[in-house]
């Protein structure tokens, strides 16, 4: 068989099951992860799809090839994958998820020692060389064993260590795992606090019947958004298909976008650990610099990318990174993002506050007015930037990732997509007319012929 090079992507592995990816592809891939880290115990976790249970069995039989035992965490958040690898200090390991994907999709996130993830800078494009050449597979090695170990009684300890969730005020909280692997945890974690839980789709079923598990869509967010506004709820969660991301709806039931988040958290995070680094992506708007600094930390703007979140975290004292996509890191966490902690803590801040969502919030919506993100497909992607670096050759120009541009009342980044011809423009301005001015402005420089 030949693996389609096709889904190896920039962060991960992902295709259509079996058509793309099947179990001879996580066999190989399993035997490949294990020669590259020269691994011997590798950790493997699955979200609940129904071709999950199968692609696991062939990356630990693959593994097995390679020399390395599996330790099998069975149905696990992403995140917990992570904290396995890291915590038992194994040499690497793999989460068979496609995360938002729809259910005919399955994948492989990758990670070595300490959780660092592979990636298409670092890994992955050696990985894909190495299944791709395997002819056969070596014989298991007789030492390669395979164990199952229950992570949820050591994670949840970890979790509970981070918050005082005893302190919460009793919060009417509408929940939504869109029946992902946010399911299971959910209910461990939050029984026995004072919160108030109202369920939506914990029957964890990786066909996901009721809505895609991706909340940044509007169609997949719009159900729990009016749930929040009929049960009079305080706060509304949503997360991704494997958890590893949460969002927010406060109680008027309006989606918090993913930098005003990031300022939150960092908010909190600085109230117990004064002066530290926290680490933004650079599509964020103004906000987040802004609030990190008020509070007395120091901003530190990034690449967008799990992988170069992590990386420059294990090299640099940073407590905190947050991205607007809904991914959030924490050097308490090993580095590692989680949809739970940003969860916990957002629960914590409003307790410590007591104020509502909305009013936390009013400061920054009330200066930081952003485009959210706008795709734009384009023939010529390079020839595109370069336009844009001409048009605005009066701002101050910076090409940490694509294009981004600085003016006193307005900013905005344009960076290629790693996967399909397209542009994504995320723009801020300090008011609503000048965000949609300058955005449409902007939009019809990426669109010219």
């Amino acid at each position: 068989m030949t693996i389609p090079d096709d889904i190896f992507k920039a962060y991960d592995i992902r295709g259509l099951y079996p058509q793309e990816l099947d179990e001879e592809a996580a066999e190989r891939i399993g035997c490949a992860l294990a020669q590259q880290l020269g691994a011997t115990r590798l950790g493997a976790g699955m979200d609940p799809r129904p071709s999950s249970t199968g692609l696991l069995e062939a990356f630990a039989a693959g593994a097995a090839a390679g020399g390395a035992s599996t330790v099998d965490f069975g149905l696990v958040p992403t995140e917990m994958l992570y904290f396995g690898v890291a915590s038992r200090g194994l040499d690497g390991g793999a989460m068979i998820t496609a995360s938002h994907n729809p259910p005919q999709y399955n994948g492989i996130k990758l990670v070595g020692a300490g959780a660092l993830p592979l990636s298409g800078e670092s890994g992955i494009p050696e990985l894909k060389q190495r299944s791709q050449v395997l002819a056969e597979l070596p014989a298991r090695s007789a030492g390669a064993g395979y164990e199952r170990l229950d992570l949820y009684p050591a994670y949840l300890a970890h979790l509970r260590a981070l918050v005082d969730a005893e302190s919460f005020k009793p919060y009417r909280v509408v929940m939504d795992a869109a029946n992902g692997v946010a399911g299971k945890l959910a209910p461990l974690l939050f029984d026995g606090t004072p919160i108030d839980r109202v369920e939506m789709y914990f029957e964890v079923d990786g066909t996901f019947p009721n809505h895609a598990p991706n909340p940044l869509l509007e169609e997949n967010s719009r159900e729990i958004r009016a749930r929040v506004v009929a049960e009079e709820a305080d706060l509304g969660i949503a997360w991704d298909g494997d958890a590893d991301r949460c969002f927010f709806i406060d109680e008027h039931g309006q989606f918090v976008p993913g930098d005003f988040v990031t300022a939150l958290l960092a908010q909190a995070l600085l109230l117990r650990h004064p002066g530290a680094a926290i680490l933004y992506d650079l599509r964020a708007s103004r906000a987040v610099p802004d609030v990190i600094s008020a509070g007395g930390g120091v901003p530190l703007i990034n690449r967008v990318g799990h992988a170069f979140f992590k990386q420059r975290m294990r090299r640099e004292p940073v407590l905190f990174g947050g991205e607007v996509s809904g991914h959030y890191y924490f050097s308490d966490n090993y580095n590692a993002d989680s949809g739970f902690i940003p969860a916990l803590l957002i629960l914590e801040l409003l307790s410590q506050k007591g104020a509502t969502m909305a009013e936390l919030l009013e400061p920054l919506r009330s200066k930081y007015f952003i485009s959210g993100e706008i795709n734009s497909t384009v023939d010529d992607v390079d020839a595109a930037l370069a336009r844009l670096e001409a048009r605005f050759a009066d701002g101050e120009i910076t090409k940490l990732d694509g294009v981004s541009v600085d003016y006193e009342r307005w900013h905005f980044n344009v960076r290629a997509s790693n996967t399909e011809p397209l542009l994504r423009l995320n723009l801020g301005a300090d008011s609503q007319e000048l965000m949609e001015e300058k955005r449409d402005l902007v939009l019809g420089v990426i669109l010219e012929h």
